[in-house]
């Protein structure tokens, strides 16, 4: 634990500015204080401050090393509290994001298929975006998210992927809902009705590259968060949008109908960091992964596959 002790000794300096006060803090003589500052510096290879008789000033490595040890710290406090607490059988809640899109019957079955192997440990699920379930992670304020791809997933581990067809939503009465399938260039003069960009970037940038590419360019777009504002929007005639199924069962004046097999597609997999993970969040992930693949055109995603980064595209919106 040596290496942590310096660096808590170093941050009680770099807070304070003053090697007086932050021996002080710290409850130990200034000289042994300065003496463990100095042998890291050798360590590092880098002068961290620099002082004199009237001042002690963070030099540029000492800033760079300062919002890392802070980070650093803070992730062995909540590891050393995570394995405490699973240690006293006090690990009484697991907190998940989960996109507002998801069925009521998936989030049902996960709840129930959780608590099976843990029934001391609740399964708190939030109602988030991805780019709400990424800020959370980040700062530890969720243990785990099931984020839609692609996605940043630095300092993250993922779960098994699963991949999900889309298809098209569309009003009953349109000309192209008497065809059995469509394709995304059959769509061509239509609007788009989707989810808002912030709240997955990444998905939101893909479809749109995807639609480019196979010659659908949306006369316009409007943004729908809940089910219910898509339906109303492709009812009133603003455009068709990309669903599984579910949202076109909710209302019998509209139909879905398949797109080519390949041609769109959603991705989400369970998230949780990296460091000083939840215990049960492994166990939770696969259980994810097997209830939504139990939608029968589910599949697991091949692994390997590079991210895709986000792409700015700028479309006219209503």
């Amino acid at each position: 634990m040596e290496p942590l002790r310096q660096l808590r000794y170093f941050v009680a300096v770099a807070e304070e500015l003053h090697f007086g006060r932050a021996a002080e803090r710290l409850g130990i003589a200034q000289p042994p204080l300065s003496q463990r500052i100095r042998k890291l510096e050798q360590d590092l290879g880098a002068r961290l401050f620099d002082r004199d008789s009237r001042r002690v000033e963070l030099t540029e490595a000492g800033q760079v090393l300062l919002g890392e040890a802070r980070e650093l710290l803070a992730r062995w406090e909540r590891l050393v509290t995570l394995v405490g607490k699973a240690g006293r059988g006090e690990l009484d809640a697991l907190r998940v994001g989960v996109p507002p899109e998801v069925p009521g019957r998936v989030l049902a079955a996960i709840l129930s298929a959780f608590a099976q192997p843990h029934p001391d440990v609740r399964l708190d699920l939030l109602e988030l975006t991805t780019a709400e379930q990424l800020r959370l992670l980040a700062d530890r304020q969720l243990d785990a998210g099931l984020l839609q791809h692609p996605v940043d997933a630095i300092g993250l581990e993922l779960g098994p992927v699963v991949e999900t067809p889309l298809g098209v939503v569309l009003p009953r009465d349109s000309p192209l809902a008497a065809r059995a399938e469509l394709t995304l260039a059959d769509l061509a003069g239509h609007g788009l009705v989707i989810f808002p960009r912030a709240a997955a970037p990444g998905l939101y940038d893909a479809i749109l590259r995807t639609c480019w590419e196979h010659g659908f360019r949306p006369a316009g777009t409007r943004h729908a968060r809940s089910p219910e504002f898509v339906l109303g929007l492709v009812l009133a005639g603003h455009g068709v949008a990309f669903d599984e199924g579910t949202v076109a069962r909710k209302e019998p004046r509209v139909v879905w109908r398949p797109l080519p097999p390949g041609a769109l597609s959603r991705r989400m997999s369970l998230a949780w960091p990296s460091a000083a993970p939840h215990p049960a969040v492994r166990v939770l992930a696969e259980l994810v992964a097997e209830i939504v693949q139990g939608d029968g055109i589910s599949t697991l995603a091949s692994p390997g596959e590079p991210p895709r980064r986000p792409w700015s595209v700028v479309f006219g919106q209503s």
